[in-house]
């Protein structure tokens, strides 16, 4: 059965609105070494429609999207927006872009200033870019608020006051204040109570139809974003490894690391007499990653040409990229 908030990948993709041309992040680090964050990656975003990206800690998933709002710039490639690379943006230029991608935060509660009434927390952005008066303030923090399904007098509360969904229903406020088209979510709804999280996804997917905004949605509950995200993106170690659409991914996924996710995932109509297929070993260091796939090492089916070869990212289907040379007709 479908979830309440589940929705199709396959429809039209309308407008391109954010696309990431073979972006690396590259940090140095102490004795002259590097981490590579994040290596070649390309995705795209489109109006109206949720991109999500999944994967274990540390494989640099909200190092992606840092750079997708441009708090971070990458080492190389190109961030386009509406076809404009942003990715080396400074100044003034810079700071009124950010008007076009917004950002909801994990934890709402380190997010927020504790002294701040949620008034302000609201407005805070329109003060900034001059679009309001200070006077405007209580009322526009009432529109936003019951734009997000809280009471309008809920403006002069402050955050500590509030529940933890609450909080995220601000953040949520906040970020559409100044009217974005990108809205990027970095595990905005791990931190919540599972019956809290379907309200707040019920509430973006809402939004989404009602604005037309594109959505980076960011978490490690596969089987949530699988049935958020009209297309999902699989990341190991900073490489996109598979790229298909999120209705298709627990029957269509091809990728070894992906089926391992998804195999993973508990659900009433499984079969319980079935072990559950484990991922042995452990992730390589990104300070010192290895040559051909990443994947590698926790590999059951990995073959010699997995060790010296790294796979490209090759379309394999409707919608459907793979990054692994079982699909690629290697040896």
């Amino acid at each position: 059965m479908c979830r309440p908030w589940e929705v199709s990948g396959l429809s039209d993709r309308g407008e391109l609105v954010l696309e990431a041309r073979h972006v690396t992040k590259i940090y140095p680090i102490s004795g002259n070494r590097t981490l590579t964050a994040n290596r070649d990656v390309s995705l795209k975003m489109y109006r109206g429609r949720t991109l999500g990206l999944v994967g274990e800690s540390g494989c640099g998933k909200s190092t992606f999207m840092r750079m997708a709002v441009s708090l971070e710039a990458p080492t190389e490639g190109e961030i386009l927006f509406h076809g404009r690379d942003v990715s080396h943006f400074k100044g003034e230029e810079l700071r009124q872009h950010r008007q076009n991608i917004q950002m909801i935060f994990q934890d709402p509660g380190e997010a927020f200033h504790p002294r701040m009434r949620v008034m302000d927390i609201i407005c805070e952005p329109l003060l900034n870019f001059k679009r309001i008066q200070r006077q405007e303030r209580e009322a526009v923090a009432r529109k936003y608020l019951e734009l997000v399904e809280l009471p309008g007098e809920f403006a002069w509360r402050y955050p500590h006051s509030m529940s933890g969904g609450q909080r995220q229903r601000v953040g949520i406020a906040r970020a559409l204040t100044l009217e974005p088209e990108i809205l990027i979510c970095d595990e905005a709804t791990s931190a919540l109570d599972v019956s809290v999280q379907k309200n707040i996804i019920q509430l973006l997917v809402r939004l989404q139809r009602e604005r037309q905004l594109a959505i980076g949605f960011i978490c490690h509950d596969v089987a949530l974003v699988q049935s958020l995200a009209h297309e999902l993106a699989v990341m190991y170690l900073g490489s996109i490894v598979e790229v298909l659409p999120g209705e298709r991914a627990a029957a269509g996924a091809l990728h070894p690391y992906t089926r391992a996710l998804m195999g993973a995932v508990f659900h009433l109509k499984m079969d319980f007499d079935k072990p559950v297929q484990c991922i042995e070993g452990e992730v390589p260091s990104p300070v010192d990653t290895p040559p051909g796939c990443p994947f590698q090492n926790r590999c059951r089916m990995c073959r010699e040409i997995c060790r010296r070869e790294r796979p490209a990212l090759r379309t394999v289907g409707e919608g459907h990229q793979v990054a692994c040379h079982l699909f690629g007709g290697g040896e």
